[in-house]
C-alpha cells in the first residue's frame, strides 16, 4: 500500500518545483473567466487537470518528450498546440452547439416519493479499485417504469486504510489520511453506454478520511432528470488537495527505468473505490479519459480480461444513488 508521508513529500517537492516553471491559465474566450478543471492531455495517453481557478503547470523538465497538448472542457472546442512555446494564457474557443441547445427546466409536479439504493460497502482493500487520474468509471442505473424521477443524492462508497496494518479489520483503527478532490458526471445512455453529458455544470468533491465509508453527494438543486432509457453516473479523480481543499499539481505517473526504457505508470490515489458481486448485472463501464477518441466499455472479463477484480467476480464500482419519483399528474 501507497505511504501516505512519501506521497506528502513528493507533492511538496512538485509544488516547490512547480513554482520554477510556466504556470498557463485556461479562460474562456468569450468571458475570460477562468474553465475550472479543464482537461489537458499529453499526445502519450497521459495528462493533468487544471484546478478550479484554470491554472495547470507545464514543463519539459516536469514532462520530458511530449510534443503537444489537448485542452478539453465541457461546453467549448478542443484546442491543440505545440508544447515548443506554450503560452501563460490559452483562450477555449465557445462550442457552437452547446450555445444553441436551450435547457427546459421543467415544473415538477408537487407529489413524489423518495427512494434509495444503497450503495455496497466493504472495507476490504483486494476488493478496491485503485482510483488514477486516466481512468473514469461509470455506473448505470435503469430507469425502471419510465416514470419521472429526479436524482437528488449520489452515495459513494469509499475503502479506508488503516494507519496499522495488523488493525485494519478493528472498526476503531487510525485510518490514513488524504484529501482528494473527485469530480462526477451524468450521461445518457446510448445503446447500452454512457453518452451526451446531461449537465455542463462541473460538479466536484472532495474526500478526506474524516468522512466515512460513504460519501453522499448532494445535487437536489442539479435537476438531474433520469431520462426513460436510464442514465449512467460517473466518478474521475482529479488529484490531491491541499487542506483548503484546492487542487495540487499532482504528478499524474511515475516513471520507472527499465534497462535503456522509461515506463510510465499512472499514479494510484486515495482512497480507494470498493468493488462488489451483489449488484444485479455488468453495470459498471469504464473509459480512458486521456487517450483521445476511446471508447467507454463495459466492466467485463470479454473487456478486461487482466482485472484482477474482476477474477474474482466483482464486477461493480458500489455506488448507490437516492431520487425523487412524481406521480402522473394526468
Amino acid at each position: 500500500m501507497t505511504n501516505i508521508r512519501n506521497i506528502g513529500f513528493g507533492l511538496l517537492f512538485l509544488i516547490g518545483y512547480c513554482n520554477l516553471v510556466a504556470q498557463t491559465i485556461v479562460i474562456s474566450e468569450e468571458t475570460n473567466n477562468p474553465v475550472s478543471f479543464a482537461t489537458v492531455s499529453f499526445n502519450n495517453g497521459y495528462g493533468v487537470f487544471a484546478d478550479e481557478d484554470g491554472k495547470f503547470f507545464y514543463s519539459e523538465k516536469i514532462y520530458p518528450g511530449i510534443d503537444s497538448l489537448i485542452i478539453t472542457a465541457l461546453g467549448f472546442k478542443d484546442l491543440k498546440l505545440s508544447t515548443a512555446n506554450v503560452p501563460k494564457i490559452l483562450k477555449l474557443e465557445t462550442e457552437a452547439s452547446e450555445l444553441d441547445e436551450v435547457v427546459i427546466r421543467m415544473a415538477l409536479p408537487k407529489d413524489f416519493k423518495e427512494e434509495t439504493l444503497k450503495p455496497y460497502l466493504d472495507d476490504d482493500y483486494y476488493k478496491s479499485w485503485l482510483p488514477t487520474v486516466d481512468s473514469e468509471v461509470a455506473v448505470f442505473f435503469p430507469n425502471e417504469d419510465q416514470g419521472l424521477k429526479k436524482i437528488t443524492e449520489v452515495h459513494l462508497p469509499l475503502t479506508l486504510e488503516s494507519k496499522d496494518w495488523e488493525r485494519r479489520n478493528k472498526s476503531n483503527a487510525e485510518k490514513k489520511p488524504f484529501s482528494t478532490l473527485f469530480k462526477i458526471k451524468f450521461y445518457g445512455n446510448d445503446n447500452g453506454l454512457p453518452a451526451n453529458v446531461l449537465s455542463n455544470e462541473v460538479i466536484v468533491f472532495r474526500a478526506t478520511e474524516k468522512m466515512g465509508d460513504v460519501f453522499n453527494l448532494d445535487v437536489s438543486d442539479k435537476n438531474i432528470i433520469i431520462p426513460k432509457t436510464g442514465i449512467y453516473v460517473s466518478i474521475q479523480v482529479l488529484g490531491y488537495t491541499d487542506k483548503g481543499g484546492k487542487l495540487l499539481p499532482n504528478k499524474k505517473f511515475k516513471e520507472i527505468k527499465t534497462g535503456t526504457e522509461i515506463v510510465r505508470i499512472p499514479t494510484n490515489f486515495r482512497p480507494l473505490l470498493p468493488f462488489t458481486d451483489e449488484m444485479e448485472q455488468d453495470r459498471t463501464f469504464i473509459k480512458r479519459v486521456f487517450i483521445q477518441g476511446n471508447q467507454w466499455v463495459r466492466f467485463t472479463r470479454d473487456n478486461v480480461p487482466d482485472s484482477s477484480l474482476l477474477k474474482t467476480g466483482l464486477n461493480n464500482y458500489g455506488m448507490g444513488i437516492s431520487f425523487n419519483i412524481y406521480k402522473d399528474e394526468d
